[in-house]
């Protein structure tokens, strides 16, 4: 396993992902992560894909379909970081 890392947890709850684990998982904007209890602690785990490689979906879905689940996901994202983005 890697080295740990440190972050700060602002008041709303939010932490930063360090850059190093970013690019080591390929986690970018717009991709969800999963938090879960584990026996020594918190795992966060890489919950779906970056936006043009899909996600995580049932098996049995086509991957024309994942490619369209996929396209809706990051338009909902894009829409929403618009409306609430304030200068």
């Amino acid at each position: 396993m890697g080295e740990g890392k440190t972050t700060r947890i602002t008041r709303k709850g939010q932490v930063t992902i360090p850059k190093e684990f970013r690019a080591e998982f390929g986690l970018r904007e717009g991709d969800e992560v999963r938090w879960e209890n584990a026996e020594d602690g918190i795992r966060i785990r890489k919950a779906t894909q970056s936006a043009d490689r899909g996600m995580l979906v049932d098996e049995d879905v086509p991957e024309d379909k994942r490619e369209e689940m996929a396209e809706e996901m990051e338009t909902e994202i894009r829409e929403k970081r618009e409306s609430e983005w304030q200068p």
